[in-house]
Formats: structure tokens, C-alpha cells, sequence
């Protein structure tokens, strides 16, 4: 189900994002309009995307999502609406890529877990999704492609 991980070392990016906290059954309807919002907010700077989008789940509750939508980009972004700069900081990560529709990402993010742990390592709380190719770039979800991120401790 999902790439051999292996343990990274992330360098620093500026990245552009919206923070939200939502219902989990909220999350569908507020995706694509936060990712346009970014979107257009880093077109109307003039300053270009560095890779793919992503979402930064800061925090894990049952029934609530907290989370970014982001965007790597090549310049610091001026604060605009909900569009706020930040950075994708230097950390070690254990990380993979799935393949596959989202709904598949549960099982998936169940899989990297056990593979870190079976290491000896200790996850932090958040976790990374980068949308390497979705739905906007192929109707077939076998095409689809999410790298996954999950920070460690230590």
C-alpha cells in the first residue's frame, strides 16, 4: 500500500498557509476552497509555487480537524485575508508515498505508524500530506500520489 519509508531530513522552505479547524465531516467542503483562496493570494503577490500542495495536521481529535493548507513558495508571502507566511521547518521525518484514492490514506498513515514504531522511533503529533498528483491531474486514482510526513521526536 505504501513505499518503503525511510528517515529524512527536511530543510527549511517558506511556504504560504490558511489555518483551520473544522469538523471532520466539514473537511470535503472546505479543502478546495481554502487551497483556491491560497492559491490566488500567492498569484496576486506575483510569487510562484516551489512544489506541491500540502496540509499540516497539527493536532489529532476524533471529531476535529486543525490543520494548514500550504503551499511551498519562493518568497515570503504578505500577510492577506487568511493567508499568512511561515516555514516548513528543518526536522527528521519518517517518510513514504501512497498510492491511491484519499480515502485510502487512513490505512496508509496506520502502515507508516507501525513502521516507525517497529524502529524505536516516537512520532510527534503532527503529520505532513504533500498532494504530489490528485484528482487535477488524472481521473484514475491508481495515478494519484500523497508523500507522507510524520515528524519525530528526538
Amino acid at each position: 500500500m505504501i513505499d518503503t519509508p525511510r528517515i529524512e531530513k527536511t530543510t527549511p522552505r517558506s511556504i504560504a498557509v490558511i489555518h483551520l479547524t473544522v469538523p471532520r465531516s466539514e473537511i470535503r467542503e472546505v479543502m478546495g476552497p481554502g487551497l483556491g483562496e491560497l492559491r490566488a493570494a500567492v498569484v496576486a503577490q506575483g510569487i510562484a509555487a516551489d512544489g506541491p500542495w500540502f496540509t499540516h495536521h497539527l493536532r489529532m481529535h476524533p471529531d476535529t480537524f486543525d490543520f494548514e493548507i500550504g503551499v511551498p513558495v519562493t518568497a515570503p508571502v504578505t500577510p492577506t485575508g487568511r493567508v499568512k507566511p511561515a516555514e516548513w521547518p528543518a526536522i527528521t521525518v519518517a517518510r513514504t508515498v501512497f498510492r491511491g484514492t484519499y480515502e485510502g490514506l487512513g490505512a496508509a498513515w496506520g502502515e507508516l505508524d507501525a513502521w516507525v514504531a517497529a524502529r524505536g522511533h516516537t512520532p510527534a503529533p503532527d503529520l505532513w500530506e504533500c498532494y504530489v498528483a490528485g484528482p487535477e491531474s488524472s481521473r484514475d486514482p491508481a495515478d494519484w500520489c500523497t508523500e507522507l510526513n510524520r515528524p519525530l521526536v528526538g
